[in-house]
């Protein structure tokens, strides 16, 4: 079994960090400021999320394949730059077009970032590919967990121009990056003589692909459902309290994706994809009838379950796709941002017309659905395993 690469994997990982912390973290924790600043409805509000999430599913897969016929290393340090960029930029923005472009900018760049930075996790992992997507998945939900923390620790205080504050980051971003390209330009050049020479061996399972499709589509819509709408639903809680209980869901989400992305190198990917989503039905369903402290438990409980297979969607997603990493990565993650941002617009408009509490109603019957279409999967250790 080959040694996994630590110092690639956390490189990867915390450049996750950084692009996810202002892509899928603090932009869907943003809405409430936006749509005070702009005088927004709901509807509109949920806009921005779908621009950010769109533009970045939408190229992902295409920057996958693109890259899977020519790597252009490259790509990944481009990637969290603009991220990063344009979501500062929002800070100046003072019409909803304006706010609308910067967070597409900034969406471009994460839906160019995640094909490369999850393959060179990828070539990174060696013999434990679990492990690795699971610590450079830590690293993006930890970024989605600190994103609504920011709120309360940072932009209330400055308010949305200091967004701004965000440029240096962008330029730190390029100093962490860069350092790992030329490993990374030598590594996807070896990997894909190997898999040339490999190919007669290695068949994509297209009905697999799509039932993990629907798999992530709604456990997307469940988790970015909770983060935008949590806030919503608890109005008469001040916004650093339900920004803090985000915090707590998605950080919980963060350790449960490492741990389900251990167990699963042990366990099998379609047993743990099952069992996760089964576990986390109950606790989104009891969320709505609790209060106080057992609220935060079942909350705690609800992020570990429903975002323990999010590692094991990309890996899953990659055995799946075998001839193609770079798309499995565009699908697996993309794909998942996109239908997030997607889901947020139809519960934006369910909560116009008949009101937020009927929101968490229908996000709780999702990840039932997501266990019941995983029993179909194909049995992973039968699938081949990529270089």
């Amino acid at each position: 079994m080959q040694k996994i690469y630590a110092r690639g994997v956390f490189t990867f990982s915390a450049s996750h960090f950084l692009n996810d912390l202002v892509t899928t973290g603090i932009v869907p924790a943003l809405v409430v400021m936006y749509k005070a600043a702009l005088h927004l409805n709901y509807t509109e509000s949920t806009l921005v999320v779908l621009v950010s999430y769109l533009t970045s599913s939408v190229v992902q897969p295409f920057f996958g394949m693109m890259t899977d016929r020519k790597p252009r290393v490259w790509f990944y340090s481009l990637g969290v730059f603009l991220s990063i960029t344009g979501l500062a930029l929002t800070g100046i923005a003072t019409t909803l077009w304006e706010l609308l472009i910067f967070v597409a900018i900034s969406g471009f760049g994460s839906g160019i970032f995640h094909p490369e930075a999850s393959r060179g996790t990828h070539l990174a992992s060696g013999g434990q590919k679990g492990l690795a997507q699971a610590i450079f998945q830590v690293g993006g939900n930890a970024g989605q967990a600190f994103g609504p923390l920011m709120l309360p620790l940072f932009v209330l205080a400055t308010g949305v121009k200091g967004l701004l504050w965000f440029l240096p980051v962008a330029v730190l971003s390029l100093l962490l990056t860069t350092q790992i390209l030329p490993w990374l330009s030598k590594s996807v050049q070896a990997a894909k003589q190997k898999v040339q020479h490999h190919q007669e061996n290695r068949q994509n399972h297209l009905v697999g692909v799509i039932l993990l499709i629907f798999i992530i589509l709604f456990r997307s819509w469940c988790q970015i459902g909770v983060v935008i709408f949590l806030p919503f639903y608890m109005p008469h809680q001040a916004l650093q309290v339900t920004e803090t209980l985000n915090f707590a869901f998605v950080g919980a989400g963060a350790i449960g994706t490492f741990f389900g992305g251990l167990i699963s190198d042990f366990l099998g990917m379609k047993r743990l994809l099952i069992v996760s989503m089964f576990l986390a039905t109950p606790f989104a369903l009891l969320f709505a009838h609790l209060t106080g402290v057992l609220a935060i438990i079942d909350l705690l409980l609800f992020g570990f379950s429903v975002l323990s297979s999010f590692s094991v969607g990309v890996v899953y997603m990659q055995k799946l796709l075998p001839k193609n990493i770079g798309l499995a990565s565009g699908l697996s993650i993309g794909f998942g941002v996109g239908a997030g941002g997607i889901g947020s617009v139809f519960m934006g408009v369910v909560s116009d017309h008949f009101g937020v509490p009927i929101v968490f109603s229908i996000l709780a019957l999702l990840p039932l659905l997501a266990a019941l279409i995983a029993i179909f999967l194909p049995n992973d250790r039968k699938l081949s395993i990529p270089v």
